[in-house]
């Protein structure tokens, strides 16, 4: 493909004809990432690829490198004079490659045309092992978030086991856990000032191995805690599941302890995490020069995550829900760092000016959309605090709930030249919406921001997740009571018809999760046809690492309480629970009557279906039949 000196040159070189054109012979830095190159602030390769940028170093980025043949893509340009850098993609491999019944899936969205088969399992092992092999003295660091939530021992569902760190199986150097961008950045200064990688044991935010002799001597102190080891682990479900509450509780600190674990002959360092990142150096990320487009070497392809993405902006980082089935805090943290309006608005400003624009953004949110700029009224109460969610159980009186500051950045945006519309395509947290404030102008701000959310934010559906309408379920989900979707529904009706607008409110539901049984399911379908909704965004739940949920999976009790919890495992299970989500599927129906009727609880086949609910059952043929 003939690609223009100067267009090519807008992106990080990916080929050694890209390096020939820019005249280098040599490279500081190169990547490898498991996802196709699109230079955009949502894929983490091209974001820390951009901040090595700015450091004034040379940085070329390999995508989706094939392990299959000669292993020329990992050859093609040569030894980095600093390091490799290791990422599986956006996503963890097994979630991009497998559903929930582990069956593999038939495309990916973060490659050109969806296509599949480009990245293997586990990449970040793959990849460093090859990289290892090639360039045993080149310094290998792993990161993303694959390799952040593997960081320790850890539960894997497609295994069905547990799995050492994947700094020990990879064969890295250095792992980077959470958002990579001063990791990267020191790790890059301190080699480029002459150490060796051996002495980047001391980087906030990584984990390093190290010497067992290192280890403390005693279990615990004020700056540390000692886990119990990988081989203690793989005998004692309550040893990986203590190691778990220890490890929640540090990453939802303000600040964490230094952890150790030992594996084998080796010890693993996990260092803590860096401070939350300032306005100001999260500005400057989003500063950098993206071309916000996919490179030029998949030029008449689609990339199906871009295409998603494209019309889109961040707002802010971290996420105070604390979801048990959620990933977020482990790897963005719990505390939000926003970015200033003026940022928000320059971005804007380069989106409009994109050619196939055609004036509607598609999202301006986050992890949560509506979290922006919230944290707590006193920082002395967060930084003691140890809480893994700030709306579970009930939302914390030290959080400040105020809207008016997003309120104004919507506002601002739908004044820029060019912009028609704005919409809201992250998921909204309405239980930051509902509660009372002592403070009557934060409850009028609430009342406002769901006005105009509704009113001018909405592309005709507004997402939302509930996850579940059963108490004890919602409980182990650390999600609040379903009577809150119920008041936010009637609010969202309320609004639509005085404005005589005609829009859905789009639930989100889980099934399978640990402490959801087929009755809760049951309920769940019953309840949610009352209130006239035809399910279409569900999921099973897929354990992933280091999540609550995943731990109470593996080990069958909540790693908080001790408490015993039952979760579905079979696949028979599965889809057994999955089936009521689809109660007003012909097809599903026999499957339904025959669950109800095992937990004889015929009354939620009447709710379901009427008093002619019933296909009679098929009669059990004798031995005399059978002949």
């Amino acid at each position: 493909m003939s690609v223009p000196t100067l267009e090519i040159e807008r992106w990080l070189p990916t080929s050694r004809k890209e390096l020939e054109r820019r005249g280098w012979e040599w490279v500081d830095v190169i990547l490898f990432s498991g996802d196709a190159y699109v230079d955009h602030p949502s894929f983490g390769a091209s974001v820390i690829g951009r901040v090595l940028e700015a450091e004034g170093l040379r940085v070329a980025l390999v995508p989706h490198p094939n392990w299959r043949d000669d292993l020329r893509d990992f050859k093609k340009l040569g030894r980095p004079r600093l390091f490799f850098g290791v990422s599986a993609g956006a996503m963890d491999s097994m979630v991009n490659h497998y559903t929930a019944n582990k069956r593999l899936r038939s495309d990916d969205a973060y490659t050109p045309d969806g296509r599949p088969g480009m990245r293997p399992d586990y990449p970040t092992i793959v990849y460093t092992r090859i990289l290892k092999e090639l360039y045993p003295d080149v310094p290998v660091v792993i990161g993303g978030i694959e390799a952040s939530l593997r960081r320790i021992t850890h539960y894997d569902y497609w295994q069905d086991c547990l799995r050492p760190s994947i700094l020990i199986e990879s064969g890295a150097d250095i792992l980077s856990y959470g958002m990579g961008e001063q990791t990267l950045r020191e790790i890059a200064r301190r080699l480029r000032d002459g150490e060796p990688v051996s002495a980047l044991c001391d980087i906030p935010q990584t984990v390093v191995v190290r010497p067992v002799a290192d280890m403390p001597a005693e279990k615990e102190g004020e700056n540390y805690c000692v886990l119990a080891p990988h081989e203690v682990c793989l005998k004692s479900r309550r040893a990986q599941a203590r190691n778990f509450a220890v490890v929640e509780e540090e990453s939802n600190r303000y600040a964490a302890r230094l952890l150790w674990q030992q594996c084998g002959e080796k010890a693993l360092k996990i260092n803590p995490p860096w401070p939350p990142i300032s306005e100001a150096e999260l500005d400057a990320i989003y500063d950098l020069p993206f071309t916000r487009l996919p490179h030029p070497r998949y030029q008449g392809k689609t990339i199906p995550a871009f295409e998603m993405i494209k019309f889109s902006i961040t707002l802010h980082r971290g996420c105070f829900g604390g979801c048990a089935f959620c990933t977020l805090s482990a790897h963005q943290g719990k505390f939000i760092s926003s970015r200033s309006e003026a940022s928000v608005l320059r971005e804007v400003k380069q989106i409009v000016a994109m050619p196939d624009f055609k004036g509607n953004l598609s999202d301006l949110g986050g992890p949560s959309a509506n979290m922006y700029r919230m944290n707590g009224k006193k920082l002395s109460a967060c930084r003691a605090c140890r809480r893994p969610s700030c709306l579970w159980p009930a939302v914390c009186p030290n959080l400040h709930i105020d809207h008016r500051p997003l309120l104004h950045l919507y506002r601002a945006v739908d004044r820029m030249p060019g912009v028609k519309r704005s919409f809201i395509g992250s998921g909204i947290r309405y239980d930051l919406l509902l509660p009372r404030n002592a403070e009557e102008a934060l409850n009028a701000a609430s009342r406002e921001y769901i006005e105009e959310l509704i009113t001018r934010h909405v592309s005709g559906r507004l997402k939302v997740a509930p996850e579940h309408v059963s108490r004890e379920v919602l409980g182990c989900m650390r999600k609040p009571d379903f009577k809150q979707f119920e008041q936010f529904r009637t609010i969202f009706e309320r609004i639509n018809e005085v404005h005589g607008l005609r829009q859905q409110l789009i639930p989100y539901f889980m099934s399978s999760h640990p402490g959801c049984r087929p009755v809760d399911m049951a309920e769940l379908a019953t309840i949610t046809k009352n209130l006239n909704f035809l399910l279409e965004q569900v999921q099973d739940f897929t354990p992933t690492p280091m999540t609550l949920a995943t731990e109470t999976y593996y080990a069958g009790f909540n790693p908080c309480t001790g408490e015993r919890v039952y979760t579905a495992r079979t696949a028979e299970e599965k889809l057994a629970q999955r089936q009521f989500f689809f109660w007003y599927k012909p097809e599903f129906r026999r499957g339904i009557e025959q669950e109800l009727r095992r937990m004889r609880r015929e009354d939620l086949l009447v709710k379901l279906f009427g008093n002619r609910y019933s296909t009679p059952p098929s009669p059990k043929r004798s031995k005399r039949s059978k002949r």
